[in-house]
């Protein structure tokens, strides 16, 4: 079991490897639910009698549940104890994955789902956890390199173990397997690794989660439905948008009158919130619905594209773009550990602005090595670098005594961004869809957004001088040796 070193000082190589092997299994737990199926999903709907929509509708559920989780059980983790609230996670997630594999309809399928988002905040406990564990700069951003570059998908293996398994076995299959490694990191975390929690013991602040998880749970399912544009209930749209919004403004009241708040007022004031939570959200509105929705669909259309058959296009796209950033996600790590998060990820989110107008280019001439290229330089610059690097500030930021709520805050907002991409990236797209237009409108109004993104990055502080910071007492560490 780790123990660990003073600020400043590295840890020893002996006591990294189980440290890690324990945190990445509960993060392959998380990312095989968010990804594995998606391979499975019209076999799901034959096998349960669905329709595409009510299997879509579980998926959103997933991601919604995962979403709100984030929201504050890393402060719960902080209060009673990270490695016991991991380990319930996982837990829970077994209970989930056995629901859904057994699920006679899409109804107890949509349950299981939404008991398997528990899982959603793992990858913010374990960024938290390893840096309890890892005082060293330099050890740290490698480490959480690594660590969180494993959230953009595992190279694409996941989706493809999930096709073969759907093939082979049947869908219900995927479950199986979800539940048993979410089985084997409850057994890792639990045995693996040492209990943490915040030298500040005070009750956990259900008073401010409620009206937190109801705005933010408004927010998702209103972003949700106005993705469908013109399909979409604007009439609904616009109520859950008047909840959401009536929802923070009780927040911020129970935050203001509570003396042991989920996050202060004042820190919610600080630029090291705002400015992280709005740059993360321009970041991911500006990109997501591009990698995501854009090129595949571009790589697939007849008529404006090169027509690759369904079967072919994660191969020239998602994959590409999924191992790239698994691959550079540790180098960019490294690089921050020298020139610092903020300006790595500024690095990043520049390259991203540069990926997304080589895009423009790509759409006029949309040949596969160029889809490759355009998914390859992507992956590098957001998901090996801007999404690593959002997450790692998340964590860095965040007080000695309040380690959670940033990172929490931060994974609702990768969440929101994802949403409002969907929407405004593809209300872009379907305004300009003549003659193949709406391809270049959705990547002009992606980097407009990511340069935006980029404008915020510039307000949010470096780590090191915030004073109640981790990464400010390892700072003062170092200069006095």
């Amino acid at each position: 079991m780790t123990t660990f070193p003073a600020a400043g000082q590295k840890l020893p190589s002996r006591q990294v490897w189980p440290l890690m092997l324990a945190l990445l299994t509960a993060v392959f737990a998380f990312q095989l639910n968010a990804s594995m199926l998606a391979p499975a999903l019209a076999t799901m709907e034959g096998a349960l009698g669905a329709t595409t929509a009510q299997i879509g509708l579980t998926q959103t559920a997933f991601f919604t549940a995962a979403a709100l989780f984030s929201l504050f059980m890393p402060r719960w983790g902080d209060l009673i104890g990270r490695r016991k609230v991991l380990t319930g996670m996982m837990i829970i997630t077994v209970v989930g994955s056995v629901v859904a594999a057994l699920a006679p309809n899409v109804a107890v399928l949509f349950i299981g789902r939404v008991i398997q988002g528990v899982s959603g905040p793992t990858v913010a406990l374990t960024s938290v956890m390893l840096r309890q564990a890892v005082r060293e700069e330099k050890q740290f951003a490698l480490l959480i390199g690594v660590l969180t570059s494993v959230n953009g998908g595992i190279a694409g293996v996941d989706a493809l173990l999930g096709g073969w398994l759907t093939a082979t076995f049947g869908f219900r299959s995927l479950f199986w397997v979800i539940g048993a490694m979410a089985l084997a990191a409850a057994v890792a975390v639990r045995f693996g690794l040492r209990e943490t929690k915040s030298d500040e013991t005070q009750p956990m602040d259900w008073k401010g989660v409620v009206p937190l998880v109801v705005a933010v749970g408004a927010i998702l399912t209103a972003l949700n439905e106005a993705g469908a544009l013109a399909a979409a209930n604007w009439f609904l749209v616009a109520v859950l948008l008047v909840v959401g919004a009536a929802a923070l403004v009780v927040f911020w009241r129970v935050e203001k009158a509570n003396a042991h708040p989920l996050v202060s007022t004042e820190l919610m004031s600080q630029r090291r919130t705002w400015a992280l939570l709005a740059t993360t959200t321009l970041t991911m509105t500006g990109i997501f619905a591009v990698m995501n929705g854009l090129v595949p669909n571009l790589a697939q259309d007849p008529v404006n594209g090169p027509g690759l058959s369904a079967g072919v296009v994660a191969w020239w796209t998602l994959t590409p773009y999924a191992i790239a950033g698994l691959i550079f996600g540790p180098v960019s790590g490294v690089i921050a550990g020298r020139i610092g998060y903020k300006a790595m990820l500024q690095i990043g989110i520049a390259g991203a602005i540069a990926s997304v107008l080589f895009g423009l280019y790509v759409a006029a001439h949309p040949t596969p090595p160029l889809l490759l290229a355009l998914s390859i330089a992507a992956g590098v610059t957001y998901a090996g670098i801007a999404n690593i690097m959002l997450g790692s500030l998340g964590v860095v930021l965040a007080p000695k005594s309040n380690q959670g709520y940033l990172p929490g805050m931060n994974a609702g907002a990768f969440n929101l961004g994802a949403g409002i991409s969907f929407t405004v990236i593809f209300a872009a797209a379907t305004t300009f869809a003549g003659s193949g237009g709406g391809y270049h409108a959705g990547m002009v109004a992606g980097a407009v957004l990511l340069a935006g993104a980029l404008a915020t990055s510039f307000l949010i502080p470096r780590p090191e001088t915030i004073p109640d910071t981790i990464a400010a007492e390892d700072a003062a560490a170092r200069a006095a040796r």
